[in-house]
């Protein structure tokens, strides 16, 4: 949801870099690529060890960034299919990384019922953050739409990374384990609307 608003505001803030990087001959794939590097960075670097408000961050600003690929390809006419394939295969590594090393950090407290809690919605988390993209792919494949849901990509890397922020700066731990309870929740829900959209056009 959040991803749908924000398109129109990173498409008129990243098309005057996008040019200046055509004019140096930067490619789409480039930057996807580079985007994907410095978010693995990032996330292991700091978010992995506990640098919990410079990280957040950090990985707003490269999430912010995140069209510039696609801004990029459109005002170069290098839109095609490999990219599109490219951006999202990576956009997964990019995922994977966040909150693999979330998981990381959290595995380091001690034993304790939230540590527990924590751990078992991450894990959640990170499986709904892989299947919810899968379904539309796979849906794609055979020639049906399964786009949309409650939590999209953008909406579940702001919710988590704003709940780190907060954590960060002292709030209290419960509410990053709100935060992924409320994305594993969101993330199986919206598997299943993406179910439930495949069926009704592949049953048609």
């Amino acid at each position: 949801m959040l991803g749908e608003h924000g398109r129109g505001i990173t498409h008129a803030v990243f098309t005057a870099p996008a040019q200046g990087l055509a004019r140096i001959g930067v490619r789409p794939n480039h930057v996807t690529i580079a985007g994907t590097i410095i978010t693995v960075a990032l996330a292991a670097g700091l978010l992995a060890t506990g640098h919990w408000i410079i990280a957040p961050i950090a990985l707003g600003i490269v999430l912010f960034a995140d069209s510039l690929d696609g801004t990029l390809a459109r005002l170069t006419g290098e839109s095609s299919d490999f990219g599109a394939f490219l951006d999202s295969t990576l956009d997964r590594v990019g995922d994977g990384a966040v909150f693999a090393s979330i998981m990381f950090a959290l595995a380091q407290l001690p034993p304790s019922p939230m540590r527990t809690w924590l751990m078992t919605v991450g894990l959640i988390s990170i499986v709904g953050t892989a299947t919810v993209p899968y379904a539309r792919a796979r849906a794609e494949s055979l020639g049906a739409q399964a786009k949309g849901g409650i939590a999209e990509r953008t909406d579940r890397l702001v919710i988590a990374l704003v709940a780190v922020f907060f954590v960060g700066v002292g709030l209290p731990l419960w509410l990053l384990g709100v935060a992924l309870s409320w994305i594993a929740f969101a993330t199986c829900v919206t598997v299943v609307q993406r179910v439930r959209s495949a069926r009704r056009e592949l049953s048609r």
